[in-house]
């Protein structure tokens, strides 16, 4: 691949293009060739692609044809034939009328490529730097962040259909790359009954004893499998096979093998620790399928998915619409496993927007994501104040609004002493670590407890005293300040612009089918975001240049008439 310019959209067809669109808006690709020219140049993805060989397609226009494919959720096939039979995709990849385009599966090849050289952030990358030259995103303002859950592109399996498919998954790897090695090693007529097609729990047995026994013959079948292929006779290269591993991974996760009186060898199943057993192994490392190792299950309250998990962050302002210099644009999408909870992706979001020169003033955000480390490290490290609703006390006495919280007991960091709301001192300052966080318990004595005449408000204790477990010093003052923001109805309606993220996040669904990955994988998942990010941005600036803000909400007939009496 060499990289060259893209040439300037092609006379014919910009004279047919302008011909068949006149007096009416033009298409999408149309106004984004216009306002945006080159925007995905070559060299941009030069490394990911050699300097000799046969030639290839454009990379950046591989990339600007990723995109349109996501503006419209068409598959390959669909986008290729979009290429070679719409004027409006000519136009905007400088093709001309008689260009025969690619076969739709070059799109494949192009993302393993980006994928295999980390390029995946690159075109929302050039998007921004444009649209920041252009005075249309920036550093500073307001930004808020959202979170959904991802299905993965692969099927859910339970763990006796698990064992199963890994299993054959294995053997089917083999075969294709060994063929002769497996017919040496394996019954193949036999292994062929059992792993010809997909396992499926509908056609097993309806017997619990013997869909016990299928999982154990399954294991013992992928057990043996591992022998033969490391066996010091074997090729060393079939042990670097991708399913190879994950075959014995998922063997490891889901069964124990020990060894009998007499050498006889006892497989069996794993089962929960607090059911007696061997245990399994805790969620965000269990593989759930032998095609996609990255995707897990996991649970978010009433809904339980295998998959990923989406954050999308986006400007935004609260300024009327006829006052907005720019339209909300998405700054910012970050793909994590299903089981990383929202706090843990915060400093990577802020750490991608500070690479990218667009750091927010304030970020809006759910409760999910903020915590008193977070909250006192994002304006330490990054200068953002994050508005968020943070957890409450949690105390007993919070909890049922009565007594004496923890927020009423004065703090003198100091001297290392608290002050209880009947003005006693506390005897003991002892800093210690509790789950890996440097903590600080705060008791009173009995003696000072005792006599008090509202000790029944203040303590149940056991003991008849009280006692704090605090925060460092910048984490408490951190919470205590955000407790008490967040009970002013000034800050209630400030915080309502973040409700609009939730807009953000239909929009990607609808559109792109952003809930569904296309891909296997975490990191082409993440390049499916990405791309599918960088098309929204477009829909949004089309409508913007245009002058038609895009309305999300969709108004009924009744609410029309509702509106006119009202008026």
């Amino acid at each position: 691949m060499e990289p060259q310019s893209w040439p300037e959209p092609d006379r014919v067809v910009a004279r047919a293009v302008r011909a068949k669109n006149f007096g009416r808006q033009v298409p999408l690709p149309v106004a984004v060739r216009d306002r945006l020219g080159e925007l995905f140049p070559d060299e941009e993805f030069a490394e990911a692609f050699g300097a000799t060989g046969p030639a290839g397609w454009s990379p950046g226009r591989l990339a600007l044809v990723t995109v349109f494919q996501m503006t419209e959720n068409l598959t390959d096939r669909q986008a290729a034939e979009a290429v070679r039979d719409r004027l409006s995709w000519a136009y905007a990849l400088g093709l001309e009328l008689t260009d025969t385009g690619f076969d739709f599966t070059v799109l494949s090849q192009f993302r393993t490529r980006v994928v295999g050289h980390h390029l995946e952030e690159k075109v929302l990358d050039l998007l921004l730097e444009k649209l920041t030259e252009q005075g249309l995103v920036g550093a500073g303002g307001k930004q808020r962040t959202d979170s959904t859950h991802v299905v993965s592109a692969v099927r859910d399996l339970n763990r006796l259909e698990l064992a199963g498919e890994s299993v054959r998954a294995a053997v089917e790897a083999l075969t294709a790359a060994a063929p002769h090695w497996v017919a040496g090693v394996l019954d193949v007529p036999g292994w062929s009954r059992r792993y010809d097609t997909r396992i499926d729990t509908w056609r097993m047995p309806s017997s619990a004893t013997k869909r016990d026994q299928l999982a154990l013959t399954y294991a013992r079948d992928g057990f043996a499998l591992l022998s033969a292929v490391y066996d010091p006779r074997s090729e060393p290269w079939l042990r670097e096979l991708p399913a190879v591993q994950t075959l014995r991974t998922v063997l490891l996760q889901n069964y124990t093998r020990t060894t009998a009186r007499g050498g006889r060898e006892v497989v069996a199943r794993r089962t929960k620790a607090e059911e007696g057993g061997d245990g399994l192994p805790p969620g965000h490392l269990r593989i759930a399928s032998p095609y996609d190792p990255d995707t897990r299950w996991s649970a978010k309250r009433d809904t339980f998915w295998n998959g990923f998990k989406l954050h999308v962050s986006e400007s935004c302002t609260d300024a009327p619409e006829k006052e907005r210099t720019a339209p909300n644009l998405i700054t910012n999408v970050a793909t994590t496993a299903s089981t990383v909870p929202d706090t843990k992706a915060l400093d990577g979001i802020h750490q991608q927007l500070q690479h990218r020169a667009l750091l927010p003033g304030e970020h809006y955000l759910d409760s999910g994501y903020p915590s008193a480390d977070l909250i006192v490290k994002s304006r330490q490290t990054y200068g953002i104040a994050l508005i968020t609703p943070v957890l409450l006390d949690q105390s007993r006495q919070a909890r049922e609004n009565a007594g004496f919280q923890a927020d009423a007991f004065t703090i003198d960091w100091k001297y290392q002493q608290v002050t209880c709301p009947q003005g006693q001192t506390s005897s003991s300052w002892s800093p210690c670590t509790q789950h890996g966080y440097p903590m600080i318990v705060v008791a009173f004595t009995k003696p000072t407890c005792g006599p008090c005449p509202v000790r029944e408000s203040c303590t149940t204790s056991r003991r008849g005293l009280r006692q704090l477990t605090l925060n460092p010093r910048p984490l408490t003052e951190a919470l205590r300040t955000a407790r008490a923001e967040q009970a002013d109805r000034d800050w209630q309606d400030a915080y309502a612009l973040r409700s609009g993220a939730e807009g953000t996040i239909r929009q990607a669904l609808a559109v792109t089918d952003s809930r569904r990955a296309r891909y296997r994988g975490l990191a082409k998942t993440h390049l499916e975001h990405v791309h599918s990010a960088v098309a929204l941005n477009l829909i949004r600036l089309n409508a913007w240049w245009n002058g038609k803000p895009l309305d999300r909400r969709h108004t009924s007939h009744l609410a029309r008439l509702e509106l006119s009496l009202a008026a």
